[in-house]
């Protein structure tokens, strides 16, 4: 296997295996490939091709089998979406070794490969960055599945190495299942080359897994897709991109209380300026509020679940009073020590409310006041805004809502 520096730099060529009949998603794929079902006016594959092109990719191959003029017609050469689209066509039936092996020619030193039903908010950067620090053959991307979403399909050790790779799931233990998003270096394709087809997945994963020789890039951001008719509207609300922001609360909503104390009743909470202000103006412009905080009072005795469920409920009737309006509030409970996964800066309850409101994170806003905000975000993967004396979540929400296409007064 050629080292990183025989390949190339940070792969501009994505490759999109979009070929099969679909026949689960019938009757929807009587007349189209399952990629171009529509929401919200627009194929799902249109919305993976500008991801690819927000992300830095410039050139797209799209292996394809069944009705393939359907996405000829639709994409062209790629032009109006910013990037080039080029095509390799074999027959409906084929399995993906053989429309790897017919397109190998095409094929970049290193690219990235997708599936054409599973969209995830690639972060290129974040993804490049891990490969780059070790080469390997090939790296997939693998939703972390602690939620039962899916069938888990194989086991990620602590090194971040794939050990066991089985799609027929019958391995003890398994944990996490492979998502695509995966960078490969094109020597694996090329010892494809006059083997039996098959599905790509089991003809090549299970032995680079058993040599120690495929990583994998783990994330709890759900993943979305068009595999199956009962997960669509799960999709759909995911591509609606209802506009939403997360906020942290103590600093950002009410005073913070001294480091070990607890805001414990409505008589300790005070509210900052202009917050009731900048959440109503979140309403009017139809963004969704979450708030995402940690209450370590709970866990440390200072107060009880109820008291800051009392606590809360009458926080947004005040907020719903003003007319604002809070979608979700998400809190830990547990002590400092506890080494739960919810307690920032760990982004826990971030991915909780992604996958309740099935939010894309890359696409939604922090807004907190310290450190811990900040780096629970940056796992997530949102922008974050902080707040302080100089920047209250008034002017926070003035920016964002402009940004977002909004006007504020």
């Amino acid at each position: 296997m050629p080292a990183l520096a025989d390949t190339a730099a940070r792969p501009t060529q994505a490759v999109i295996l979009a070929g099969g009949r679909g026949t689960r998603m019938r009757p929807l794929t009587d007349s189209r490939p399952k990629a171009m079902i529509e929401f919200h006016g627009r194929p799902f594959l249109e919305y993976l091709i500008e991801l690819l092109r927000d992300q830095g990719f410039e050139r797209v191959l799209l292996l394809l089998g069944y009705l393939p003029d359907v996405i000829r017609q639709h994409f062209g050469d790629g032009r109006r979406f910013g990037l080039h689209i080029d095509y390799s066509v074999s027959g409906a039936d084929d399995l993906t070794v053989k429309r790897l092996q017919l397109a190998e020619h095409l094929l970049d030193p290193l690219f990235l490969l997708l599936y054409c039903d599973n969209y995830w908010p690639l972060q290129m950067t974040r993804l490049w960055a891990e490969f780059a620090a070790d080469p390997v053959p090939a790296m997939v991307t693998v939703y972390r599945n602690r939620d039962g979403y899916t069938r888990d399909c194989l086991i990620v050790d602590d090194s971040g190495y794939v050990r066991v790779f089985d799609r027929s799931r019958t391995t003890p233990g398994l944990a996490g299942v492979e998502i695509s998003y995966a960078l490969v270096q094109k020597p694996v394709i090329t010892r494809l080359l006059g083997q039996a087809d098959a599905l790509f997945e089991e003809a090549v994963y299970p032995s680079l897994a058993a040599a120690g020789r495929l990583r994998a890039h783990v994330s709890d951001h759900r993943y979305y897709s068009v595999g199956s008719l009962a997960r669509l509207p799960l999709t759909d609300a995911f591509l609606a991109r209802r506009p939403t922001v997360l906020l942290d609360r103590d600093g950002v909503i009410n005073r913070k209380p001294p480091r070990a104390t607890y805001v414990r009743s409505r008589a300790e909470f005070k509210w900052l300026p202009g917050v009731k202000e900048a959440l109503r103006h979140f309403a009017e412009a139809g963004f969704q509020v979450i708030v995402i905080s940690n209450q370590a009072g709970v866990g440390r005795g200072a107060m009880t679940e109820d008291a800051l469920l009392d606590l809360h409920v009458w926080m947004r009737g005040e907020i719903e009073h003003a007319g604002g309006r809070l979608d979700g509030i998400y809190c830990c409970p547990h002590d400092w020590d506890t080494g739960c996964e919810c307690r920032k800066p760990k982004p826990g309850l971030l991915f909780q409310a992604q996958r309740d409101f099935h939010l894309d994170l890359t696409r939604t806003p922090f807004i907190g006041d310290d450190d811990r905000d900040a780096a629970a975000a940056a796992e997530a993967g949102c922008a974050f805004t902080r707040v302080s004396d100089d920047v209250s979540l008034l002017d926070a929400a003035r920016d964002i809502v402009a940004r977002a296409g909004g006007v504020l007064a």
